[in-house]
C-alpha cells in the first residue's frame, strides 16, 4: 500500500476524531485539576474566621465544572462541524451561549442562597437577632431578579427581540391578569405581608375571624405555612390575610391576670383588709408589673358570695412562666384570706321557711 495514500486517508478521516477526543480529554483533565485546586483552597479558607470566602468558593464549584464541560463539548462538536461541513450543527453556538448563561445564573443563585445561610449563622454566632422575614423577602427578590435577567438574556441570545417580548408582555399581561387573578392576589398579599409586617417567621398568630392559630413557619409568595399547636401544618393563601383580622400574641408586652374570687357573706367585715393586703402583695410581687393597671376591688354581691376581682399584668410574656406566676399569685391570695380567718365561698343555697313544721312519720305495721 502506498504510504502517501495511507497518510492522506488518516489526515482526512482520523485527525478530527483524535482532535475531538483530545478536547474532551482536556476538559476532563482540567475539571479534575480545578477540583483538586479548589479543595486545597477550601481547606485554607476553613481556617479563616471569615465565612464569605467559603461561601464564594462553594458557590463557584459546580457552575465552574459545568462551564468547563460546556466549552469542551461544544468545541469538540465544532471540530466535527468543520470536518463534516453540515448545517446540522447549527445549534452549537446557541448551545454554548445558553450553557454559559446557565452556569453564571447557577453561580449567582447559589451565592445568594449560601449567603442567606451565612448571614443567619454569622449573626447567631454573635448573639444578634436575625429578621428571617426580611432576609427571606430580600433573597427571594434577588433570585427572582436573576431569573428574569437570565430569561431576557436567553431570549436575546436566541434571536428574539427583548423589546418585542416586553411589549407583548404589556398587552398579554391583561389577559394573564384575568386568568390568574387568584395567583396575583396571593402574590400581592404576600408582598403586603412583607411590607406591613403584621407577623414574622416564628411568631405565634391567631385570627378571631377564622379557625387559624399557630406558629408561622414560612411566608411564601403564594401561601403562608402555619404550624398549629397540634403540630399540623396549615397552608393559608396570602390573599386571605387582606380580609381577616390577625392577632399577634408574640408581640404582647405583658400577660394579664383577671380573676374573680368569692368570699363568704359572713366575712364581709374582713373584706377591706383582704383587699388592702392583696393589693399590697401584688405591688411587691417581683413578677408583677406595677407600672401597668393594677386593680383589686369588691365587685358585686353574688348569689352565694361577695365577689372581688383581681386585675393585673405579669412582666413575663412566656406562656409557661405566666401560669407559674399566676399560680403563685392565687395561692398568696388564698393565704391572705385564710390569715384573716375568712374563707373562700363555694355555691350554697339557703332555704328560709316562714314557720317551722314537723315532719311526721307513721310506723308501718306488718
Amino acid at each position: 500500500m502506498d504510504l502517501t495514500a495511507v497518510t492522506s486517508y488518516l489526515n482526512n478521516n482520523a485527525n478530527w476524531i483524535v482532535l475531538s477526543f483530545v478536547v474532551i480529554f482536556a476538559a476532563l483533565l482540567f475539571d479534575l485539576i480545578q477540583r483538586r485546586v479548589l479543595d486545597k483552597v477550601a481547606k485554607r479558607f476553613e481556617r479563616t474566621p471569615n465565612l464569605w470566602d467559603d461561601t464564594l468558593l462553594e458557590s463557584i464549584r459546580k457552575p465552574f465544572s459545568l462551564l468547563i464541560w460546556i466549552v469542551g463539548v461544544t468545541s469538540a462538536i465544532k471540530i466535527m462541524e468543520h470536518q463534516v461541513q453540515s448545517s446540522a450543527f447549527w445549534f452549537v453556538e446557541p448551545l454554548r451561549s445558553l450553557g454559559v448563561i446557565a452556569a453564571l445564573t447557577w453561580f449567582v443563585v447559589r451565592f445568594i442562597t449560601l449567603a442567606e445561610k451565612n448571614i443567619i449563622i454569622g449573626r447567631e454566632a454573635k448573639g444578634q437577632s436575625v429578621d428571617l422575614t426580611t432576609l427571606d423577602a430580600v433573597t427571594k427578590l434577588l433570585r427572582l431578579s436573576v431569573y428574569i435577567t437570565a430569561g431576557l438574556v436567553t431570549l436575546q441570545t436566541m434571536g428574539f427581540s427583548v423589546s418585542g417580548v416586553l411589549a407583548f408582555g404589556g398587552v398579554g399581561g391583561i389577559a394573564v391578569g384575568f386568568a390568574a387573578r387568584g395567583l396575583l392576589a396571593n402574590f400581592f398579599g404576600g408582598f403586603m405581608i412583607y411590607m406591613d409586617r403584621p407577623f414574622s417567621v416564628g411568631d405565634w398568630i391567631r385570627s378571631p375571624d377564622r379557625d387559624i392559630e399557630g406558629t408561622v413557619e414560612k411566608i411564601g409568595w403564594r401561601i403562608t405555612v402555619i404550624r398549629t399547636f397540634s403540630k399540623r401544618p396549615l397552608y393559608i393563601p396570602n390573599a386571605a390575610f387582606s380580609s381577616i383580622s390577625v392577632e399577634n400574641p408574640t408581640r404582647m408586652t405583658n400577660r394579664r391576670i383577671y380573676e374573680t374570687i368569692g368570699i363568704r357573706y359572713d366575712d364581709i367585715k374582713k373584706l377591706p383588709i383582704i383587699l388592702k393586703n392583696t393589693e399590697k402583695m401584688l405591688k411587691n410581687h417581683p413578677e408583677i408589673d406595677a407600672t401597668q393597671t393594677l386593680m383589686v376591688n369588691f365587685n358585686k354581691f353574688a348569689p352565694s358570695s361577695l365577689e372581688l376581682f383581681v386585675y393585673t399584668f405579669t412582666k413575663t410574656t412566656n406562656w409557661q412562666r405566666f401560669h407559674e406566676v399566676k399560680q403563685d399569685v392565687l395561692l398568696k391570695i388564698a393565704d391572705i384570706i385564710d390569715s384573716q380567718g375568712a374563707e373562700i365561698a363555694y355555691p350554697t343555697t339557703t332555704l328560709n321557711l316562714s314557720k317551722p313544721f314537723e315532719i311526721q312519720t307513721q310506723d308501718k305495721v306488718t
